[in-house]
């Protein structure tokens, strides 16, 4: 569990330590009272940009001097490690991560815990972009495999490359894009390969659900392009004609789509009601907590989670949570939805930026 959690000049906490974490931990306040700043500065023990995908300088306190700092103490396997990531001042948008005092690349922090989380923004996923849902994909692989953050930046990096390239007035030279072809599709293909493993462990974790309380969904990955490595490259250079008069690349996993539909009458979820598809979206993030929980600690942050479920899907949650291995933190603006479990889990009251330990 993560535990002597501290927060320093981050958004409107000033100086904030959370001691004594459970299991289950609740964080409960007025809107706006800071709760969910502190689930972000959680999700950035996540290689990535956090719950709110802001810049590091859009995270410090407010007047501050353009830095923050974050730590915990990881308790794991009979050992402590202490985990940090901060932001110096002087790089307002280069975020630092420290491992028991050493420094260490972002990707390490998945190698130490798999944090996971579901936030109201998230619940328009459905009928949202199909961008947004490769998003969606990416930071779920990652708390599964921490390398799968740096096949998408490199993918990323040649697919910029590649299209700027094709769109310059000039004929480009075939020598140098033989050469980013040949980089985009050995991270093309790590990071398709890692999106359809992600989306067949979920149908199997999926698969061994009910249909009900929370409206179990049918997951299918739809590749944007081959799922081979030496047939993706010969795919761009045949296609270099037809990409460069689009004047961007048209195959690829920048093409991908996750598709879902309600399992027991097959609706996609864009159609299918509000509450369907936030028990949708709680099914998913459920099954993927349990996925990421094995092999090590998992961390499972829930924003403004119990607000809109009727009692027997809170109970249902409750229970679900306590079954499983991840420690979870739930925000809320009063006590009432948690009747069931506030007297056994850790319990705050976070109030202007300051947080107050209850019990």
């Amino acid at each position: 569990m993560l535990d002597r959690i501290a927060l320093s000049r981050f958004r409107n906490h000033a100086e904030t330590a959370l001691d004594g974490a459970g299991k289950l931990n609740l964080l409960l306040g007025e809107n706006g009272a800071g709760k969910t700043n502190v689930l972000e500065a959680l999700s950035l023990f996540a290689p990535g940009r956090g719950l709110r995908r802001n810049r590091p300088s859009d995270m410090a306190s407010n007047g501050g001097d353009g830095g923050f700092a974050i730590g915990a103490s990881l308790a794991t396997g009979g050992e402590s490690v202490r985990l940090a990531t901060f932001v110096e001042a002087a790089h307002p948008n280069r975020r630092n991560v420290q491992i028991n005092g050493a420094p260490s690349p972002a990707t390490a922090l998945g190698e130490w815990v798999a944090v996971s989380w579901l936030t109201p923004a998230m619940d328009g996923l459905f009928a949202d972009s199909a961008g947004a849902r490769r998003r969606y994909m990416d930071r779920l692989a990652v708390a599964l495999d921490p390398l799968h953050a740096r096949h998408a930046a490199r993918y990323e990096q040649g697919l910029r490359e590649r299209n700027r390239l094709l769109a310059d007035d000039a004929a480009p030279d075939p020598a140098w894009l033989d050469g980013i072809e040949a980089q985009m599709a050995e991270h093309g293909f790590a990071l398709a390969t890692g999106r359809a493993r992600l989306v067949a462990d979920l149908v199997e974790a999926l698969s061994h659900l009910p249909d009900e309380p929370f409206a179990r969904p049918a997951l299918s990955y739809d590749a944007g392009g081959p799922l081979d490595r030496a047939e993706l490259a010969a795919r761009w250079h045949s296609n270099r004609q037809r990409d460069r008069a689009a004047g961007r690349t048209l195959t690829g996993p920048q093409r991908d789509e996750l598709s879902v539909t309600m399992s027991r009458n097959a609706m996609p979820a864009a159609d299918c009601s509000t509450g369907e598809q936030k028990a949708m979206l709680i099914a998913m993030t459920l099954a993927h907590s349990e996925l990421a929980a094995r092999g090590r600690p998992s961390v499972l942050l829930l924003d403004e989670v119990a607000a809109h479920l009727d009692p027997r899907r809170r109970a249902a949650l409750f229970e679900r949570l306590n079954e499983g291995a991840a420690q979870v933190w739930m925000t809320g603006t009063e006590p009432a939805p948690f009747d069931e479990i506030v007297g056994s889990s850790a319990y705050w009251r976070v109030a202007g930026g300051s947080v107050r330990k209850i019990g």
